[in-house]
């Protein structure tokens, strides 16, 4: 029988039998299939698994077999061929080699260095362990050792920093460390469980489907992402996992979405957007008038809207929506905008107040501390129509807000609302659905933007206004601080003002938790660097009206300087601000020190933004790129999903393989539309849903993304 040996390579051949699929075998296969038992095999065979590890790996969400398999490495080391000590560079390397002399132990200030030194055939190589003082018994002269670890240069020399002792050569998995499961433990169980896993009962992919797509068997994937043999076999592992693991997902969104429904028919002339922008005060830009047509054509059309605008701070999203929003009241229909703080509903609020003025319209602001009497005086005006543009923060999907004829939903930074959140939004018209309209300003990448926002057509706005500075960026060693302080000082008696962000709040009492808190910082500098200088302090759960004095007193020009955490990431805008200073800078993911970059440079002065901490591969990425996208891909690429998202959940969901590969993710898209649009693919698709909904509903919902 003709075998493809380039299936697991993604064959395109033209000639090739595999580039002509059997539909009728695929579906054959899928309506067997279609009996298949999801449930696992729990995890009662695998030993040493006593009721506290069980409850260790419950928490992370792993209760039967194929959960622990589908808990992939964070990454690999690759000691398959350890470098002669002559050729190390900078980087991370294997070595092998013997150890000269007994190590070293060392204390200097509270903290611990070993100290030791192994030679090859080529030449000689120092090695350092930092606070790992029992490395010290554990490595002994004469011995030799496959070691794995970061090569630095100190001086003149290069020195193996914290290296790892290997027990053989081989590509070594890495797993992310779990509360009260030793790393040794885990890699045991994955051991026990490939060997108790049945290949025929695993799998979830008919044969034709695998063969079609280039893709392995479940099991054999998993065996080769935890045991790979070489470095092909892992990759051929990771498309197979994570063509599943993407499809599935997209898929899974798709369902939690609405399907296309009957919206209101918005009729916008065809002068509207020419009028729009001539009344503003300022030109837009190319993407701006792009994306507002394309806006007006969806409010247009006979389905209601669901987009997405992605655009970098400052590239005038909001505009974009305020011209929506006067396109749907003159069509005699009202709008609410959603914001996910009080602060940025404010802003909103100003906002609009000031450019739709000369268009007559009627704005209000609905939050959830409103007093009794000025929310039912806020309600009565919604319920009327008095109210034509209503903007505010969850209390707008409220079940006690009735609007008088909602036409468009708008909310503003999307990634902080899910598919439920921003359904309920849309859910509040009467016999139509309203047309949605979503913004967001956190750059995402366009593979993650596809998976999470499946059920949007995405618009992206790449292009910045004219005029505008670009903001320069610094990493600055804590050594110098003072010299910072000057410099805002200095700054401050130009009459310019700067934010000073703070990771905490007040301080941790942890006696291992050395980050800045707000408080503390505000405290020193009152009465230190900055005496004589005005001054704010602000937090999220700030009583309400010291947090609005604080504000203002920072519009107004009356403190130069604002201490805050990130609160004052989102919905902040003071042209004379020209510095913003993050403090602990590492603890901060790129997109969000983007975002907090974002809030200064919207005047014509020169802004900075200074990162304090350790120059590292991270924080020099912000010193030489200000493109938000290009930022956002490399934070996913070094942090993963989940903590790119800020939520363990997402990161359980999208899994460890196939997010950051654009080229995965677009040929999952393809064959998703192909299976949605081809009759004949129906009973695989119906399949496919099915797993779709039992692997990713408790995740969905976690996220509120279902």
């Amino acid at each position: 029988m003709w075998k493809c040996t380039a299936a697991a390579n993604n064959c395109i051949s033209t000639c090739c039998p595999l580039n002509k699929p059997n539909y009728q075998q695929q579906n054959e296969a899928v309506g067997k299939a279609a009996f298949f038992d999801s449930k696992a095999p729990a995890l009662d065979h695998i030993r040493g698994l006593g009721p506290k590890r069980r409850e260790a790996l419950s928490q992370q969400g792993i209760t039967s077999l194929y959960d622990l398999l589908d808990c992939l490495p964070r990454g690999y080391l690759n000691a398959r061929q350890p470098q002669p000590i002559s050729t190390l560079r900078t980087g991370e390397a294997c070595v092998e080699g013997q150890v000269v002399s007994a190590p070293s132990l060392q204390y200097y200030a509270g903290r611990s260095i070993v100290r030791a030194r192994v030679r090859d055939a080529s030449g000689s190589l120092s090695l350092a362990w930092f606070n790992q003082p029992w490395m010290a018994r554990q490595v002994k002269a004469g011995s030799t050792l496959i070691l794995y670890g970061l090569v630095q240069r100190r001086g003149e020399a290069l020195t193996l920093t914290n290296p790892k002792m290997l027990k053989e050569r081989g590509i070594i998995p890495q797993y992310r460390p779990l509360p009260g499961l030793p790393g040794k433990v885990f890699a045991g169980f994955i051991t026990q469980a490939l060997a108790l896993v049945d290949p025929a009962e695993a799998e979830t992919l008919p044969h034709s489907f695998r063969q079609w797509h280039g893709l392995l068997g479940r099991a054999q994937a998993w065996l080769q992402a935890h045991q790979p043999e070489d470095m092909d076999q892992l990759a051929a592992a990771q498309r197979r996992l994570g063509f599943e693991n993407l499809l599935l997902y997209q898929l899974a969104i798709r369902l939690a979405g609405p399907a296309d429904q009957a919206g209101p028919r918005i009729t916008v002339a065809g002068s509207f957007a020419q009028e729009f922008w001539g009344q503003l005060p300022f030109s837009p830009t190319g993407a701006q008038r792009d994306t507002l047509n394309r806006v007006l054509q969806d409010l247009r059309g006979p389905q209601a809207m669901r987009r997405l605008v992605q655009g970098d701070v400052g590239s005038g999203k909001t505009a974009v929506a305020f011209g929506a929003a006067l396109a749907a009241i003159r069509g005699d229909y009202q709008c609410a905008l959603m914001a996910p703080t009080e602060l940025l509903a404010r802003q909103h609020y100003s906002s609009a107040t000031q450019l739709l003025a000369p268009f007559g319209i009627t704005c209000g602001l609905l939050l959830g501390g409103l007093r009794a009497a000025q929310r039912r005086e806020a309600l009565d005006s919604i319920q009327s129509g008095a109210w034509q543009l209503i903007i505010g923060t969850h209390a707008l999907i409220s079940k006690d807000v009735v609007y008088h004829k909602l036409g468009l939903a708008i909310t503003d930074e999307q990634h902080r609302f899910g598919v439920r959140q921003r359904q309920t939004l849309a859910e509040r018209g009467d016999d139509l659905t309203p047309h949605l309209l979503a913004l967001s300003a956190t750059p995402i990448p366009r593979s993650l933007a596809l998976v999470l926002y499946g059920d949007l057509r995405v618009s992206v706005m790449d292009e910045m206004p004219p005029g505008r500075t670009p903001v320069r960026t610094r990493v600055v060693p804590p050594q110098r601080r003072d010299d910072l302080y000057q410099y805002i000082r200095e700054k401050a008696q130009q009459g310019e003002q700067s934010y000073l962000v703070c990771p905490l709040v007040e301080d941790s009492g942890d006696a291992q938790e050395e980050k800045t808190s707000a408080l503390s910082l505000y405290r020193q500098l009152r009465d230190g660097p900055l005496k004589g200088i005005g001054m704010a302090l602000t937090w999220g759960s700030q009583e309400e009206a010291e947090k609005n004095k604080a504000l203002e007193d920072f519009y107004a020009g009356r403190a130069q300087v604002l201490v805050s955490t990130t609160v004052v990431e989102v919905g902040m805008d003071v042209p004379n601000a020209t510095t913003m200073v993050v403090e602990d800078a590492e603890y901060f993911g790129l997109a969000q020190l983007h975002q907090l970059r974002g809030r200064v440079g919207r005047g014509s002065k020169e802004s900075w933004c200074f990162l304090l901490g350790e120059p590292n591969e991270r924080l020099n990425i912000l010193t030489q790129t200000n493109d938000g996208f290009v930022i956002a891909q490399k934070d996913l690429e070094l942090r993963g999903p989940g903590e790119f998202l800020g939520t363990r959940q997402h990161g359980r969901a999208l899994g460890g393989f196939g997010i950051t590969d654009v080229r995965l993710l677009e040929e999952t898209a393809s064959c998703l539309e192909e299976l949605l649009n081809q009759p004949s693919q129906r009973p695989l698709y119906d399949y496919l849903a099915r797993l779709a909904r039992e692997r990713y509903a408790d995740a969905l919902e976690q996220t509120g993304l279902h």
